[in-house]
């Protein structure tokens, strides 16, 4: 809805993307075929309806339908995505973990240092910087575009890092709650070594609370990798939307934003499905509340 406030008309766009003088004349024939001189309300209507009938509609720019345009980019940003999620479980369970187990101590105090700076960083000028020290200066992986396994390590980065902050922080809480539990000092009493009790126990514990987070985020990478794939030129969604709102192709947009809602549900769900493995006191808890 509101792309549609912004104070330029799609048929004016098309037109001039076609090299087309866009006449009052020439702009109200293609506002009538394009569909946008009905009102507002009555064009989501009839978008709705192609919708449930796994239509959604035709791209103004290309004139191809809408779906077989996203779902041919869509893989590019899964890709990305999960690229970007394998580095935040890699890096941020390890950085937590001993950041737990040396509390207050200088290797703590330089994680909890990287995970300030880490978050504090807007993702758009972390892409630049990459940009300009790994591939500008240092020649040591492609500037833009898809190909190689090189060519996905800065994008991967970019999405990851403010986020590997924010997860090393939060694994480190949850890591020091358990240690502090009863179960802990009893399991050391019956001579468990230490690297025992904290991978099959305190890190089991620990990685309950941080399975909603895991969802939220994995929805989050999807739909927030506008800005990620726009700088690196990456061909996925993120980009496609851009280009899609500069041209205020809106059948794009919508169908857009509603497969990421649905992928973000569905991630949520799952993530409520795997709590539910992981910790079945939950389940039971709320068939009580």
């Amino acid at each position: 809805m509101f792309v549609r406030f912004v104070p330029v008309e799609p048929a004016e766009v098309i037109l001039r993307l076609s090299r087309i003088a866009p006449t009052p004349e020439a702009i109200q024939a293609l506002r009538e075929e394009l569909g946008t001189d009905k009102p507002m309300f009555i064009q989501y209507i009839i978008w709705l309806k192609g919708v449930l009938a796994f239509d959604f509609g035709t791209s103004f720019v290309s004139k191809l339908p809408v779906g077989q345009e996203i779902f041919a980019k869509l893989p590019a940003t899964i890709e990305l995505a999960f690229a970007a999620f394998s580095l935040i479980i890699g890096c941020s369970i390890p950085l937590g973990v001993i950041s737990a187990l040396y509390k207050n101590s200088i290797v703590d105090k330089f994680v909890g240092f990287f995970s300030i700076i880490s978050v504090s960083i807007p993702t758009f000028w972390l892409g630049f910087l990459l940009l300009y020290i790994f591939s500008l200066k240092l020649g040591l992986f492609p500037s833009n575009g898809k190909g190689s396994l090189s060519h996905i390590v800065l994008p991967a980065v970019s999405l990851a890092l403010p986020v590997i902050g924010l997860f090393t922080q939060s694994i480190r809480t949850s890591v020091i709650d358990e240690l502090q539990k009863p179960y802990v000092n009893y399991a050391q009493l019956r001579g468990l070594k230490k690297r025992i009790i904290i991978s099959r126990h305190v890190l089991k514990n620990a990685a309950i609370p941080m399975t909603t987070m895991l969802g939220m985020t994995l929805g989050n990478l999807l739909g927030g990798a506008v800005i990620v794939e726009q700088v690196f030129s990456w061909p996925g969604l993120g980009r496609y939307l851009i280009e899609s709102i500069i041209n205020r192709d809106y059948p794009v947009v919508q169908s857009y934003v509603l497969i990421i809602a649905i992928i973000y549900v569905v991630a949520n769900l799952c993530t409520d499905i795997l709590q539910r493995v992981l910790d079945p006191r939950s389940a039971v808890m709320d068939r009580r509340d």
